[in-house]
């Protein structure tokens, strides 16, 4: 549901991972990363004897918002669909397992007195795993995506002319969620409509929910798999996703680039926009480019990641739900970008817990990982240039 940054990483809309969201990334940083595991490898193992564990001990400054997003995946935990998903890691990870390591995890959170105290207990009582990485190194690849907020109107008209569209009665999904394609009139499943083929031939006529003031507003919305709208009257209309097409995501940024449109040392979010709207009849033209597309739904109370729960800035996470398992404690070491006092931004290292509550569609291996940055401007900002490389280490009660 829910998703790049230049100079090190941008391209909120140019180079999607689709979380069920989609931010940007740097392709040829990120490409290593993409390192697929064996056959019967799962995405995180024991931390072995000879690496200690981090100082957990900072993640208590935090306590209110990690709050927060602990008891989301709690309520996930709690509703019986949860539990087809475990056991998972040759079978150590139960459902049971994750619902007592989140509930401990909050007790201790909130019980704890100081900073020392929650840390003694997590070693005492938590067993740390940590990502295999890229080919088993470690080395995570972090990206980051966010909720951009946008113009527009319930109606058509004026400059209200570029729709987002609700999802259509004959897109076919698994149980899961997965996409399985469109069901043909003889009751068989085939490939669902790329983009191009749904805007040439005009297949979602009717099915428009919301419509935006330009095409790349679209494109954006549809990168980061959620968005809040803002109405000429202030009110806002928050969408979230619905689906998408089943179609592999391609960078419109990477497609410029390659044609000569833009260079890749100056490539960013805004860059992007400068360039559309300066040649709008490119937007027509690039856009379609990208086969996939996504569907929305009126969305109140979000955004939600894939456990059907609410995302908590910096404090959710979104990977392959393939090979990490569903709403798990972690704790994330990376560089992130800040707003220093200029309001410009700058790289840092950070150190932070977050619970594993969003899938990365285009995230397909145990070394990448997407942070869900918050809503607005300053949010996605951040977000674009959010590309380094660092650890996440997984917390489960020790049996």
């Amino acid at each position: 549901m829910r998703r790049r940054p230049l100079a090190t990483a941008l391209l909120a809309s140019s180079l999607g991972l689709f979380s069920c969201t989609q931010p940007a990334v740097e392709q040829e940083l990120a490409d290593p990363f993409d390192y697929q595991l064996a056959d019967g490898e799962y995405g995180i193992e024991r931390l072995p004897p000879y690496e200690s564990a981090p100082d957990f001990s900072i993640g208590w400054q935090r306590r209110g918002e990690l709050m927060e997003a602990a008891q989301a995946s709690l309520t996930y935990l709690s509703k019986p669909s949860s539990q087809g998903f475990f056991p998972v890691g040759d079978g150590e990870i139960t459902h049971d397992l994750m619902v007592r390591s989140v509930t401990r995890f909050s007790e201790v959170l909130e019980s704890s007195a100081s900073a020392e105290e929650f840390l003694r207990h997590l070693d005492d009582e938590f067993e740390v795993w940590v990502s295999r990485g890229r080919s088993g190194t470690g080395d995570v690849y972090f990206t980051g995506y966010g909720t951009p907020i946008l113009d527009g109107a319930m109606t058509q008209g004026g400059e209200y002319q570029y729709p987002l569209y609700k999802l259509p009665e004959d897109l076919v999904k698994a149980d899961d969620g997965a996409i399985l394609g469109r069901m043909a009139s003889d009751g068989g499943v085939v490939p669902y409509y790329t983009a191009a083929e749904l805007r040439d031939n005009h297949h979602l006529d009717g099915q428009e929910l919301v419509w935006l003031t330009n095409p790349f507003d679209a494109y954006i919305a549809q990168v980061q798999g959620s968005a809040v709208i803002r109405m000429s009257d202030g009110s806002l209309y928050e969408v979230g996703y619905a689906g998408k097409n089943g179609h592999e995501y391609e960078s419109v940024g990477l497609i410029l680039i390659e044609e000569g449109k833009l260079d890749r040392s100056e490539l960013s979010l805004q860059a992007l926009r400068d360039y559309f709207g300066s040649n709008p009849s490119e937007a027509d033209r690039v856009l379609p480019m990208n086969p996939s597309f996504v569907f929305f739904r009126e969305s109140s109370g979000g955004p939600y990641g894939c456990l059907g729960q609410p995302v908590t800035a910096m404090h959710s996470i979104a990977t392959d739900k393939d090979v990490f398992p569903r709403a798990a404690l972690v704790y994330v070491e990376a560089r992130l970008p800040e707003f220093d006092r200029n309001h410009q931004l700058v790289q840092r290292p950070v150190r932070f817990f977050a619970l594993d509550q969003d899938r990365g569609g285009a995230i397909r291996s145990a070394g990448r990982c997407d942070i869900y940055m918050g809503l607005g401007d300053d949010a996605m900002a951040r977000a674009g240039y959010v590309g380094s490389r660092g650890r996440m280490y997984y917390l489960f009660l020790r049996n």
